[in-house]
């Protein structure tokens, strides 16, 4: 099979596609025929040479997928030869990644794909909508008719954000920062909308949401805990998901009198079973469309070094040129 590979960790042209051997699906695993993988900026950060985990050599890299099962292991007993099935969490802790045209994963990370979802949809959709899921309802404990602000609404995760709270009954406020990004963000459920190169955002917050905010969702890298932390209501919840760098100050004053919470959160950490109650529901909102990931582009496998450059430009040196998720189909 052809698979986009590394043999070391380094700039995105270290990725080739290579002909290796296609695995063998293990006891509790399936093997997919991959139709199609998403791009993630921890993929560009893994292959760059993070070092979080040991990698295999050579190292498969990305972490979504969405395909059909084509084989299963002895012990498998949630998928059938033919069902068609989406995840994430490969290319991590060891696991080889799922940029190739057959991947084996083990069962526990993966999720039933609603007959009128494409692949394309559901791997753009998989750590993104997972990310949001956890966030929202295990951590953040969203209850409708509450305000949520996402500041960042127009990325992967901000957009599932605006979408899964709205639908759940949340009522949102996001920044973005550009007209067609702002527009955007209406689309998909925000009540109020912030152009943040045009506007105060605390102003704006404070228009919408006079007694504050209860759950603030920010996907910054660069968090300012003093402006954010002004904008919760008693009781506030805040969400950190960017940011491993970042170390701002934190006004404990604010925080403590109004009885905050804050919740770090990374995917990666929850259980496989805390996991699929998030990708169950998510396979329900993307069958119904209450939830559809916006796509910047499709490409080629072939074209991996050149995804993941793009996405490195947007996300790490902040060089925009994406409005959306990328997607590779084998």
């Amino acid at each position: 099979m052809k698979a986009a590979l590394i043999h070391k960790v380094g700039p995105p042209n270290n990725i080739r596609i290579e002909e290796i051997a296609r695995p063998k699906p293990k006891k509790t695993e399936v093997l997919i025929r991959v139709g199609a993988v998403s791009v993630n900026p921890i993929d560009t950060y893994i292959r760059g040479g993070a070092n979080y985990f040991p990698l295999p050599d050579p190292y498969i890299v990305g972490c979504d997928l969405a395909g059909t099962v084509v084989e299963r292991g002895a012990e498998v007993t949630r998928f059938s030869i033919g069902d068609r099935v989406w995840g994430s969490n490969q290319g991590i802790f060891g696991r080889q990644g799922t940029f190739a045209e057959y991947a084996s994963v083990d069962s526990e990370w993966l999720y039933d794909t609603p007959a009128e979802v494409r692949d394309e949809t559901a791997a753009a959709q998989a750590l993104v909508g997972i990310t949001a899921h956890l966030g929202l309802f295990q951590r953040g404990e969203l209850q409708p008719g509450e305000i949520v602000m996402v500041n960042g609404g127009s990325g992967a995760v901000g957009s599932t954000v605006i979408q899964l709270a709205r639908a759940h009954g949340g009522r949102v406020i996001a920044t973005a920062g550009s007209q067609e990004k702002c527009d955007a963000c209406r689309d998909w459920g925000a009540e109020w909308v912030i152009d943040y190169r045009q506007s105060d955002i605390t102003e704006q917050v404070r228009r919408f949401a006079p007694d504050g905010v209860d759950l603030f969702w920010d996907t910054n890298r660069e968090p300012d805990l003093e402006r954010n932390i002004g904008m919760l209501a008693r009781f506030g919840r805040m969400i950190l998901m960017a940011g491993r760098d970042a170390r701002p100050a934190f006004p404990v004053g604010p925080f403590y009198s109004k009885s905050c919470t804050l919740h770090g959160l990374i995917m990666f950490a929850a259980s496989a079973n805390q996991q699929r109650l998030c990708g169950d529901a998510i396979s329900r909102d993307l069958a119904s469309g209450v939830l559809m990931p916006r796509i910047d582009r499709v490409l080629p496998l072939s074209e991996a070094a050149e995804a993941h450059q793009l996405q490195e430009n947007a996300t790490v040196h902040c060089q925009g040129g994406l409005f959306g998720k990328i997607v590779l189909v084998p």
